[in-house]
């Protein structure tokens, strides 16, 4: 088996995140700003470059959004009857293993594996994986959550606006696409570098309950990948970015979603980051598998 592919795709990931780690422990960093200028401006533009960018057609990804959305859900009831076993309220372990890393290891894990012309599917995936928690993940974890403000988020707009423009087949002039493109190439370095800095803050106090999290976050999704592989007919390609999707870490959002709700943020914090650590093994081997 040649590892050389596999390790130029995970490790300039993990090399970015431990630097903004390393960063972070020699200088403390307030990054709330950066986190707030990625979100409203840097990944929507890296949304919006990719949507509206020619050649690019909506119903090409219909399936491969399709099979995502079933993996995020189908996870959550894999996972739900673990929750007795390990004494944990569902709330507090159930979202991290749905709703996953997609934004800061999904996209450059593929744009890595397979090059620019996986972009469109990897922002697709992180459409479907972050309009879900930003709607079933947070009624999960709380009722009476305000879902309408989803549809206001810039990342949202963004979407829309893209695949407005694809399916018009208007070209945006040079003077407006170039600028934008070039804010959307900040988004993926600092998703990076910033979940390393937010790092030196992590609690693992429950760490085994983190590495129960590390298993079963990928083994979850890589269990609905496969069973609705015998029903798709998506391309090898896009096959392969569902199984990548299906075995990321938990996302970062999981664990500020839990302390603005105030639902177990520490517990939540060992599972999201114990399993983004060890997720260099997990993702390794799946990517040497579809590689």
């Amino acid at each position: 088996m040649n590892l050389i592919p596999v390790l130029n795709t995970v490790l300039p990931v993990f090399l970015i995140v431990a630097l903004g780690f390393l960063y972070g422990r020699r200088f403390p960093t307030d990054i709330d700003t950066a986190n707030r200028l990625n979100m409203e401006i840097f990944t929507p533009a890296l949304i919006f470059s990719a949507l509206s960018a020619q050649g690019f057609q909506i119903a090409d990804y219909s399936q491969l959004a399709l099979a995502a959305t079933l993996v995020v859900l189908g996870s959550g009831l894999v996972v739900l009857p673990f929750v007795r076993l390990l004494r944990v309220d569902w709330k507090t372990f159930v979202p991290p293993m749905m709703f996953t890393n997609s934004g800061n290891m999904g996209i450059p894990i593929l744009l890595l594996a397979f090059g620019e012309a996986a972009l469109p599917a990897a922002i697709v995936l992180f459409l479907v994986e972050n309009t879900l928690h930003f709607t079933a993940g947070m009624y999960m974890v709380n009722h009476r959550a305000n879902l309408w403000n989803v549809l206001r988020t810039p990342m949202i707009l963004a979407s829309i606006a893209g695949i407005a423009v694809s399916l018009s087949g208007f070209v945006v002039p040079s003077v407006a696409a170039v600028p934008i493109e070039m804010m959307g190439q900040i988004a993926i370095p600092l998703m990076l570098f910033t979940l390393g800095v937010r790092m030196v803050d992590a609690d693992f106090s429950d760490w085994r309950l983190g590495l129960w999290g590390a298993v079963l976050a990928p083994v979850s999704g890589l269990v609905i990948a496969g069973l609705l592989y015998p029903w798709l007919t998506l391309s090898p390609e896009q096959m392969a970015y569902l199984f990548i999707f299906a075995a990321l870490p938990p996302a970062v959002l999981n664990y500020m979603v839990a302390e603005k709700f105030q639902q177990e943020p520490k517990r939540v914090a060992s599972i999201v980051f114990i399993a983004n650590l060890l997720s260099i093994f997990s993702l390794s081997a799946v990517l040497a598998w579809v590689l």
